[in-house]
């Protein structure tokens, strides 16, 4: 389906007319990566010869997961087919499919021993496949060398084929999600060879399979209030269970600049707006990413409970 422009209210904050990056709040701060543990997951990256989404998308919680001995596992290399103004992935010819990367990668998340793993990947639009055979077999590969352990898929849109979803589903991960990025408005500017309804699609699909879902949106690229709220109905609609809603920063002077730093309370309000609207799980702050705090969005009804007992607490 082609997107058609809708039209709406001006954004809350128009962008800079001469340039000029908008400075940075003081309370947004992130912390350095230090300590042992950051040291130990380097080292495992490092030896195994594997891409991680923290290094390769600049993600300003590298320092707080890798201290907590988690990491965001990037397969089918680190070149993307797509050029998305917001990513920091490298774009270009990727390098031929690694098929000894599933095991590779279970092995990783073995010698970590993490609870909780999340891997995604970059597109690979010139596989046939999209790279859904080697997102079956790693999936596979983790599970079978690590029981015990849940894990997310963060997978791309794989064009919205049932085919190519579907050996995701056969895999059985815990979660899957799928990110929308922005609002519709903004798509083609923001993530240009994709489609907003295609992702909605490829979000049904997976609901449709059985799949605990899960998508992500993006502020402060110039989307109004009225837009994210639009954004989120329409990810209601397609029964997504999870959502994360973080600030955009931008990676490099070459990325689409930040139109605005979204407050806290803006944050806290619109999650409070995606609950009422009947998800099951949200996280919504300036440092949250798809990732952030995962492991907590495995469990079905902790999010909504948690978010209850908030509400009853404000009204005693």
């Amino acid at each position: 389906m082609e997107e058609t422009l809708k039209t709406v209210s001006a954004p809350c904050s128009a962008p800079p007319a001469d340039n000029t990056r908008v400075k940075k709040p003081d309370w947004l701060r992130v912390k350095l990566p230090i300590g042992q543990e950051y040291r130990s997951v380097r080292n495992t990256v490092d030896n195994h010869k594997l891409h991680t989404i923290c290094e390769s998308g600049n993600c300003p919680n590298m320092g707080e997961c890798w201290g907590e001995g988690t990491a965001t596992f990037m397969i089918l290399g680190n070149i993307c087919t797509r050029s998305c103004g917001f990513c920091a992935v490298a774009t270009g010819k990727p390098l031929p499919v690694d098929w000894d990367e599933p095991q590779r990668v279970a092995e990783a998340i073995h010698l970590m021993k993490v609870k909780h793993a999340v891997i995604t990947s970059v597109d690979r639009d010139e596989l046939l496949d999209g790279g859904s055979i080697i997102w079956h077999n790693t999936i596979k590969a983790v599970k079978a060398l690590n029981p015990d352990t849940t894990l997310e898929t963060l997978i791309p849109d794989f064009r919205a084929q049932k085919e190519n979803i579907q050996r995701v589903i056969d895999a059985h991960p815990e979660v899957v999600s799928h990110n929308l990025e922005t609002v519709e408005r903004l798509t083609r500017q923001v993530r240009i060879q994709a489609k907003y309804h295609r992702s909605l699609d490829t979000l049904r699909i997976l609901k449709e399979g059985g799949m605990r879902t899960k998508s992500g949106i993006m502020l402060g690229l110039g989307e109004t209030k009225e837009e994210v709220i639009e954004a989120l109905k329409d990810l209601a609609a397609v029964k997504v269970d999870v959502i994360t809603l973080g600030q955009y920063l931008q990676p490099t002077p070459k990325h689409l600049p930040v139109v605005r730093f979204v407050h806290p309370d803006e944050f806290k309000e619109l999650r409070n707006i995606g609950y009422e609207l009947g998800f099951d799980y949200i996280e919504s702050g300036p440092l949250v990413r798809s990732s952030y705090h995962s492991e907590r969005h495995v469990v079905a009804g902790f999010g909504r409970e948690q978010w209850l007992k908030e509400q009853q607490a404000i009204i005693q």
